[in-house]
């Protein structure tokens, strides 16, 4: 009987040591799965904010050239106007230096 106990020991101890070590694979496997898990997760919001960067920096540079655009318009009519009244006056000044002369 005592035999027989200890044999049944031993066999309690083989089953709980393999119970141990499948209990640790299946930790380490579930910890790399989560590592792949959070990796990929990292990886896809790296790329859709790169995504989105690319996207505003393209509206940016849309918006920014177009504003350039509307200045550069708007000056060159400040410019024509100013020229315009420029010669104008230039023309009254030089009728009056005749006139005075």
């Amino acid at each position: 009987m005592l035999i027989e106990a200890l044999k049944q020991i031993c066999v309690a101890e083989d089953i709980a040591q393999i119970a141990i070590r499948q209990a640790r694979q299946e930790a380490r496997e579930k910890v790399e799965a989560a590592e792949r898990a959070g990796k990929e997760k990292i990886a896809s919001t790296l790329a859709r904010a790169e995504s989105e960067i690319a996207h505003m920096t393209r509206l940016s540079d849309q918006k920014a050239t177009q504003e350039a655009m509307e200045l550069a318009s708007a000056t060159a009519n400040r410019l024509a106007t100013l020229r315009a009244r420029a010669e104008r006056r230039l023309d009254s000044v030089a009728q009056t230096i005749v006139e005075r002369i």
